[in-house]
């Protein structure tokens, strides 16, 4: 089944998470099929703190693909901002 959740990266107490598809057997910082966005939750207020290709994210929906309740939460706040 795939799966859209948070992949972290970035260096130690400075996270950074890319929004990707990805097998939900493989780990969480692991092999993914397609990069869908990403979040940063230090970002200052000059910067991005929430990018998501919403084209590529229904088209994952479409066939099938489940939101992480976290990733679920990020997009409803993002569409409620926008």
């Amino acid at each position: 089944m795939v799966v859209i959740r948070l992949a972290r990266g970035g260096a130690k107490k400075r996270p950074f998470f890319n929004i990707v598809a990805t097998d939900s057997r493989s780990r969480r910082d692991g092999r993914f099929i397609e990069r869908v966005g990403f979040y940063n939750p230090m970002a200052s207020e000059s910067e991005k703190g929430l990018v998501v290709n919403a084209e590529r994210l229904a088209y994952w929906q479409s066939n099938g693909a489940l939101l992480s309740p976290t990733v679920e939460r990020l997009v409803k706040g993002a569409k409620v901002s926008a």
